[in-house]
């Protein structure tokens, strides 16, 4: 499979607009067109290519530049796990290798599904970010929400590797429960330095 490193994690079922500007991903991805192939998206991560990645599928050119640039669409399709890596395929200027498909096991837990709602509610609201709390679908998935979460990318790749949806539910879970408190008393400070200095009409207690 041609191979794109990217310092990103792509999940299934995600949109990629992606400006592709390197000689050798310029060819990757006319080599792609003309084939009709897909390419993998391996994250590149701590200082190398990770062994798990994936698929992606391009949905069009949006558009094409003077200088050979590209504007490309493209759409995560698959998790893979990279069995061999070559900096340059055979006879191109990008990397390649082989790779095999990860399976994943669709168990989600309808409990810890409702407390990911809650938690995620409360942080938008938090944070002012009430459409987003909106926007949020009744049948999300974890691939879904995971890029919502203020996840950092070795977070992010973690969930990657994950095949069971039970196992994200939990991490994600877990995430929220201890970036919450955190967020809430952030909050709470901001409106006290904001009081600061203002005429406070307070009520003295009883003694």
């Amino acid at each position: 499979m041609p191979l794109f490193p990217l310092n990103i994690v792509v999940y299934p079922g995600e949109k990629l607009n992606l400006h592709i500007f390197e000689p050798r991903y310029k060819q990757l991805v006319l080599d792609c067109i003309m084939s009709e192939k897909n390419f993998g998206i391996p994250t590149y991560i701590q200082n190398g290519v990770g062994q798990y990645g994936t698929e992606v599928e391009i949905l069009g050119i949006e558009k094409k530049y003077d200088n050979g640039e590209i504007d490309i669409r493209s759409k995560g399709i698959r998790v893979f796990k990279v069995i061999k890596f070559e900096r340059t395929a055979p006879g191109r200027l990008y990397a390649g290798g082989e790779v095999e498909a990860v399976a994943y096991e669709n168990d989600e837990d309808i409990i810890t599904k409702t407390k990911i709602r809650t938690c995620m509610q409360q942080l938008y609201d938090a944070l002012g970010l009430k459409s987003l709390s909106l926007d949020l679908k009744e049948d999300f998935t974890s691939f879904e929400i995971a890029h919502q979460l203020g996840l950092n990318l070795e977070q992010e790749y973690a969930l990657l590797q994950m095949q069971r949806e039970s196992d994200r539910q939990e991490a994600i879970l877990l995430h929220l429960q201890n970036i919450l408190p955190i967020v809430l008393e952030t909050e709470r400070l901001k409106e006290r330095v904001k009081l600061n200095g203002h005429f406070k009409s307070l009520t003295p207690p009883e003694f």
